[in-house]
């Protein structure tokens, strides 16, 4: 069987094409900068690879172009829509309807579109490519996989929050959690690589959409993202973790309507809102041609980052290994060097020249007097949506 992978993000769409149950892949690719003039787009298969500079204004843009690529004459992969049998996709934001994977019907497409407002960011986006996708492989079985699945496991004295009790029972605010198919993912391969079944582990998720998990014996138990994906961590448009009075003060008293403020939150806030900036390879760049602002947001991202694998540390009573992750986590050893700077109470200590090695394999760069593990593990959200899409069908 040949499943299509579809993992549209906030700014940008991986794509995978695996033959299950084999798990081998066909041809890969990556959507980056959506939205921006200098988008890119790389893709890569038996019969060639090439990347690619270009203006890709939307998501549905995007989906097209990767459409195209994979059934093309030069460097596709499939002869038509037909030979692929199914589509599995990321969606985000599954509410408390969802827990496990599932078809896609009518149903679940408009739950998807109903919690958009909780993830504005990105179930538009999932979306968009659940219904390009229907048009373009109609023959396909299409599939839904939830980040906030992963996330069941959190207890309730986590998860719910210190307001009337009405509101979670009626309206089912509450801590969800997202990125959990990443998080599931190098949870389950660090816990391989440590060789112990009970573990305590941080897994920090740092791509445009940041976000950390507790995960105590391969169970999450804390996360930092809550009842939709904006608070926690500094990301790449969105502020994280802010006072409430802030926003009641920008109304109030500063005049900005409640629209003006979520936008300010949303898409103008983060890294974006500290440097003109939301690419941190950007901001990285800039930060070493002396940048003072660009310095500072470095230093912030770091600091708010520590500050929870503190908080995790403590709730797990113990800590065996952090683990960095997706796009920024992976590739930027400036920000896993500032992360795991001062952090030696905790027994973290990082081999700073094991730190600039890149690789795609998972790598430990912890010193060896460091009580903690601090490995690198490259998420592959696409194989585990793969993997569960076909278990689904396979019942």
């Amino acid at each position: 069987m040949q499943i299509l992978v579809l993992n549209s993000g906030s700014s940008s769409i991986k794509f995978q094409l695996f033959k299950m149950p084999e798990a081998q892949v066909i041809c890969s690719g990556l959507v980056e900068r959506i939205g921006l003039n200098d988008s890119q787009i790389t893709y890569t298969s038996g019969k060639g690879a090439f990347e690619k500079t270009l203006a890709i204004k939307t998501h549905k843009q995007g989906l097209e172009l990767v459409a195209a690529y994979i059934m093309s004459d030069r460097v596709g992969v499939v002869a038509s829509a037909s030979d692929i049998q199914m589509v599995g996709h990321r969606v985000v934001h599954g509410g408390n309807a969802y827990a496990d994977t599932v078809i896609i019907t009518e149903e679940v497409k408009q739950k998807i579109e109903e919690l958009s407002s909780l993830a504005p960011l990105h179930n538009p986006a999932n979306l968009q490519g659940i219904l390009v996708a229907e048009a373009i492989f109609s023959e396909a079985k299409q599939i839904a996989v939830f980040d906030t699945a992963f996330h069941q496991t959190i207890p309730v004295k986590a998860y719910k929050y210190a307001i009337p009790n009405t509101f979670l029972d009626q309206h089912h605010i509450r801590l969800y959690g997202f990125h959990g198919t990443s998080h599931k993912y190098v949870a389950a391969k660090a816990i391989q690589y440590l060789n112990r079944e009970h573990s305590k582990i941080i897994t920090i998720h740092l791509g445009n959409g940041c976000s950390m998990t507790a995960v105590k014996n391969g169970k999450s138990i804390d996360h930092t993202l809550g009842f939709a994906p904006m608070n926690g961590l500094i990301m790449g448009t969105r502020s994280g973790d802010i006072d409430p009075a802030v926003i009641f003060y920008m109304i109030n008293a500063l005049g900005y309507t409640v629209d003006e403020v979520y936008r300010i939150l949303q898409k103008n806030s983060g890294m974006l809102g500290l440097t003109g900036y939301s690419d941190l390879r950007d901001i990285e760049a800039k930060a070493n041609e002396g940048d003072r602002n660009c310095k500072l947001a470095l230093t912030m991202n770091a600091y708010r980052i520590q500050k929870f694998i503190g908080s995790y540390a403590a709730v797990m009573n113990g800590l065996d290994a952090i683990v960095f992750t997706a796009g920024i986590g992976e590739n930027s050893d400036h920000i896993r060097s500032l992360v795991c700077k001062e952090l030696d109470f905790l027994g973290i200590e990082m081999d700073s020249e094991k730190n600039k090695i890149r690789s795609k394999e998972i790598r430990d760069i912890s010193s060896s007097s460091s009580r903690v593990n601090v490995l690198v593990i490259p998420t592959n959200e696409e194989l585990e949506i793969a993997q569960q899409s076909y278990a689904l069908i396979s019942k």
